[in-house]
């Protein structure tokens, strides 16, 4: 029988009456012959609740503790659908990550997927049940509760398509695809038919939030092609994600992606003698940081200013680090910046074709948004601005690469 992993977000399974439309969903995909494997997110905001209840008790949870926790959310959500299965006529098994074989590295919040032991899945499936499995988590070898971090449940479900060798992927969630921008700041946006694993990973590591980027990530290493699409809109074809584009499309750029809120530090006065990059960011990898964008300035008299932008929920942290290791660095002062955000441009072949950047730029420029950094790569270019301005320039920049016109 054809086999399909679908994940449904937490949108999609928000109410008890969204999870009754979800086993209905599956139970016209039973009867088209397929065996199905559903991956499932925290009920709406439920993660977020969860968080807000572990902040009431203490102001630093345990990690560990932090991961069983917040693993709940999808337990729940899996055995209410594995019981609305039921209600409905199919069999149906609830699976923690544990259960359905996922192992992972003891990482807690940002565990990655060691491998994953189909046996369990297997024989579900071959029984004739519907196999439910809690999504964005697995266990450590020491079988202690991981969890992959927002936006897990995307990963849960490409890795488990690829290590069940499913015929197909499906993500359900709120909207009808990926989109050219955020519509809910851009209304000309429009969905994408589809997009390839490149452009959509740099979509996605650059504010796209439709989908995870480690699972595009995998997605792309396992040749897993993947359709997102809307829960709420049966008609809507959605968007495939996969390795196979139209050879020179004509338009490069296929979307827009933003960040509303980062924050910037720069480190002045730096001596400019090797090993001054390492010294500033080992540190800062050792204590969890994850840094974005890196500029250095030219080299004035030995001397140099470096800057990187973090999360904002890094940058007290960053600063900490900093600060530490500002003497052995020999720099002159630490400064920062949280109010900043970014806007990028997405699309195979830039590289290769004259004048997106400088359109880019012009177009911000008349738009009067100042630039402050930018990074750019064979397929992406983005601008840091103030946060305050993001909006604008997504939709200036949408409109001057005219992707509201279809391909």
């Amino acid at each position: 029988m054809p086999r399909v992993v679908q994940k449904y977000g937490g949108s999609s399974v928000a109410t008890a009456e969204h999870i009754k439309r979800v086993a209905r969903r599956i139970e016209a995909c039973r009867a088209n012959g397929d065996d199905v494997v559903a991956v499932v997110s925290a009920m709406g905001k439920r993660t977020d609740e969860l968080y807000a209840l572990a902040a009431e008790i203490t102001e630093a949870p345990e990690p560990r503790e932090l991961d069983v926790l917040l693993s709940t959310g999808e337990m729940v959500t899996s055995t209410l659908l594995s019981m609305a299965l039921h209600e409905v006529g199919l069999d149906a098994v609830s699976l923690t990550g544990a259960q359905a074989g996922i192992r992972t590295t003891a990482v807690y919040g940002r565990a990655r997927i060691a491998e994953i032991q189909t046996e369990r899945m297997e024989r579900e499936l071959e029984a004739g049940r519907v196999v439910i499995v809690a999504g964005f988590q697995g266990v450590s070898e020491d079988f202690d509760v991981t969890t992959f971090g927002r936006g897990g449940s995307d990963t849960t479900a490409v890795a488990l398509a690829a290590a069940l060798e499913a015929d197909r992927c499906e993500i359900f969630t709120d909207v009808a695809g990926i989109y050219t921008a955020d519509p809910r700041i851009c209304p000309q946006a429009r969905p994408l038919r589809d997009i390839g694993y490149e452009e959509m990973l740099e979509l996605a590591t650059t504010g796209a939030r439709v989908m995870h980027a480690r699972a595009v990530e995998i997605g792309e290493l396992y040749s897993v092609a993947i359709r997102v699409a809307s829960s709420f809109d049966d008609d809507a074809p959605g968007t495939l994600i996969h390795g196979e584009m139209t050879m020179e499309q004509g338009n490069k750029v296929r979307g827009i992606a933003h960040q509303d809120h980062i924050a910037k530090v720069t480190v002045r006065g730096v001596p400019d003698r090797p090993g001054i990059a390492a010294h500033l960011f080992e540190p800062l990898a050792n204590s969890g940081v994850s840094v974005d964008t890196i500029v250095q300035n030219a080299s004035v008299e030995k001397l140099t200013d470096m800057t990187f932008t973090v999360a904002p929920g890094d940058l007290e942290n960053a600063l900490r680090v900093v600060e530490r290791v500002k003497a052995e660095l020999g720099a002159t002062e630490v400064v920062s910046e949280p109010d900043l955000g970014t806007v990028s441009i997405v699309g195979t072949g830039m590289a290769s074709a004259p004048g997106f950047a400088a359109r880019m730029f012009r177009t911000l420029y008349d738009e009067n948004v100042n630039v402050d950094m930018i990074s750019t790569s064979d397929i992406r270019i983005t601008c840091v601005i103030a946060s305050d301005r993001v909006g604008d320039a997504v939709r200036s920049l949408h409109d001057a690469f005219e992707l509201d016109r279809e391909d």
